[in-house]
């Protein structure tokens, strides 16, 4: 399952801050589709713990996001149009946000090419979006 999350309104680090990521709810990973004002990989791992999802770098560690109340191992959800908050917790200037789910995609694809460098192709690309 691939999920589309929109972050925003992180307006202390930039008043036009936002990133579109891909979660990929199986691998425990995550990939940057699209962004501006936040310093991003291009992909990183995710942490779920008690109820809220983390967005870490690739050797994952301290988060770059912490999306609040958003429960990837919830068999009930997340469901599109979902919201909640966000922070920001990368480098020195911390801020709060908000998060929501875009889009649900329950399909597995086959990549073009592989997204993520760790362990071969994902089942995701950004050429089949």
């Amino acid at each position: 399952m691939r999920i589309t999350v929109h972050l925003s309104t992180f307006d202390r680090l930039n008043p036009c801050a936002y990133a579109i990521l891909w979660l990929d709810r199986e691998r425990k990973q995550w990939s940057r589709e699209s962004h501006f004002g936040l310093d991003l990989p291009s992909w990183g791992t995710l942490q779920v713990h008690d109820g809220t999802t983390q967005i870490c770098t690739q050797r994952g560690g301290v988060p770059l996001f912490v999306l609040e109340g958003l429960d990837l191992e919830d068999s009930d959800g997340p469901f599109e149009g979902e919201t909640g908050g966000a922070q920001w917790c990368a480098g020195r200037r911390h801020s709060a946000g908000h998060w929501y789910v875009q889009c649900i995609d329950e399909d597995t694809i086959q990549p073009e090419s592989g997204m993520f460098a760790d362990d071969g192709p994902s089942p995701y690309s950004a050429a089949s979006a």
